[in-house]
């Protein structure tokens, strides 16, 4: 079987989420850099990966896959990640897809406006109504947790952690007012014991 590739840079979130899944499955592969400071991804070679111009892709012996999430989901295909279980699989499929558009369009702004400095991303008002939405999804991850006592999707940890245990290490370290959330302060805790999660929640860069 071919070693899979990696295309991507390891300050991207999205990047990471894949490195995370298939370091917890202690799947090798290999890894470039392209995107931001690298290799662009406007590259006709690499659009013809994805035509969307965005990191991460994974190549391997069938060809591209690209979108994060898609990703994750094919590495955890047949592992305890993205259990077989249909009611189980739904609720990880649930909160990835939550993550992706929900949890997301949330923090754009703010982000974009005071870490990455984004032109056009400054002004006050859609910075705070951003912090604001920001908070406010956490808080309806804080209540999920609330709910399992352990993980997003239950008992067990899964894909759907992954994808979420780095955006809430990009929430609880983004120059922002925070609400106190005791449930995600303890799921972080959770999450810092494996070394995969180690390895990959590194400082937030543009």
């Amino acid at each position: 079987m071919t070693i899979p590739k990696v295309l991507g840079r390891t300050s991207s979130i999205n990047v990471r989420k894949v490195l995370w899944t298939l370091d917890e499955l202690h799947v090798a592969y290999e890894r470039e850099d392209w995107g931001h400071g690298f290799s662009s991804t406007s590259d006709p070679k690499f659009l013809k990966l994805n035509p969307n111009a965005l990191v991460p892709v994974l190549i391997d012996q069938h060809g591209p896959i690209w979108e994060s999430n898609a990703i994750c989901r094919y590495v955890g295909a047949g592992t305890p990640l993205f259990p077989e279980d249909r009611r189980q699989r739904a609720l990880v499929d649930q909160w990835m897809d939550w993550q992706a558009t929900e949890l997301n369009t949330a923090w754009r702004y703010a982000f974009a406006g005071l870490v990455r400095k984004t032109p056009g991303f400054t002004d006050p008002e859609q910075i705070q109504a951003s912090i604001t939405a920001w908070n406010t999804v956490m808080g309806l991850l804080s209540a999920r947790l609330v709910d399992t006592g352990c993980y997003v999707a239950g008992d067990q940890f899964t894909l759907a952690d992954i994808v979420l245990g780095l955006s809430v290490h990009r929430w609880l370290f983004s120059p922002i007012e925070r609400e106190t959330w005791p449930a995600v302060s303890a799921y972080y805790e959770r999450l810092k014991l494996r070394p995969a999660f180690q390895r990959w929640s590194l400082p937030e860069v543009p």
